[in-house]
């Protein structure tokens, strides 16, 4: 029979540490009871609601919070709350595809370069600096510029049906744009542990044994950087989000009927003298999800953190 002194004073894996330091971190887990309760809002809070994002009523136009219209209405008519909420999904899905984008890209690339070290991994690295150089909104606009009119071409026309018109294609297109920016820093970050890694003697046994290289990266060096990449993964959704809100912002993001954090600020923004309203609910919204993931973030790195236990 076992000893339960024993048993309680057994080792415990890595993951259950973190996940118990993560727990006795208050501001974190109330982050992330936050950003739970915004998102199922944002999933379920239009349904709640009863309306479309895109009903008008120009008889009512822009009012004030109301028993009706919680959150007040635009000058079209349209329930704030009810585009508040969709335009969260709309946020959230960029922030969330956007990321696991630049996760993959990420990973993979620095990984590789990591692991083949040498002359190849100086290609590759120059090849981030270089990338890194270039001006990162403006390469951003230019490839939605650019990207936008292939899916107009008439062979693209069953990609367009794919994704449910032109106006869902334009979502996708941004997805992937911002996706295929933000892995830079990933794929160093990734560079790093995995340098340190590859001079472990699990390695050294795995090359020994003749297993193939994307094997060792794969099963073997990925895995044991898993800490660092939730970690920067969770610091890169809000980044991706104020990134689409900035383009949004500026005309270039989601376009009406479609609504997002940024293009209601954006149109908050230019009421705002008159109808303080709309933009003030937006930013609460967008700046509560910000603060919250960022904090979130500090939450996971410390408690991922293997020296963060005294």
């Amino acid at each position: 029979m076992t000893d339960p002194h024993l048993a309680s004073n057994s080792p415990r894996s890595p993951w259950r540490e973190a996940w118990r330091r993560l727990r006795q971190n208050r501001l974190a887990v109330s982050c992330g009871g936050i950003l739970i309760a915004i998102f199922l809002a944002c999933l379920v809070g239009p349904l709640v609601t009863g309306q479309a994002i895109e009903t008008q009523n120009l008889d009512l136009g822009a009012t004030s919070p109301s028993a009706q219209h919680w959150l007040g209405t635009d000058p079209l008519g349209r329930d704030l709350l009810t585009r508040i909420l969709s335009g969260g999904r709309v946020s959230l899905a960029v922030g969330l595809t956007a990321t696991l984008v630049s996760l993959l890209i990420g990973v993979a690339y620095g990984a590789t370069s990591g692991f083949l070290g040498g002359r190849a991994d100086a290609i590759m690295m120059r090849i981030v600096e270089i990338l890194y150089a270039l001006p990162f909104i403006i390469l951003v606009i230019i490839l939605i510029v650019v990207l936008e009119p292939v899916f107009k071409l008439p062979h693209m026309a069953w990609l367009v049906s794919l994704f449910g018109g032109e106006g869902q294609v334009k979502l996708v297109v941004l997805f992937m744009v911002i996706g295929a920016i933000e892995w830079l820093t990933m794929a160093r970050v990734v560079r790093a542990q995995v340098m340190t890694l590859r001079q472990q003697d699990f390695v050294s046994a795995a090359l020994a044994l003749g297993v193939p290289k994307w094997k060792i990266i794969l099963r073997h060096l990925v895995p044991n950087c898993l800490g660092p990449v939730i970690v920067y993964s969770t610091l890169t959704i809000p980044a991706v989000m104020l990134l689409e809100a900035v383009l949004s912002f500026l005309g270039l993001g989601v376009q009406a009927p479609f609504a997002s954090w940024g293009s209601l600020i954006q149109e908050g923004a230019d009421n705002m003298e008159t109808r303080p309203w709309m933009l003030v609910f937006p930013a609460l919204f967008f700046s509560s999800t910000l603060f919250c993931l960022n904090f979130l973030g500090d939450g996971l790195r410390d408690a991922l953190d293997p020296k963060a236990e005294r």
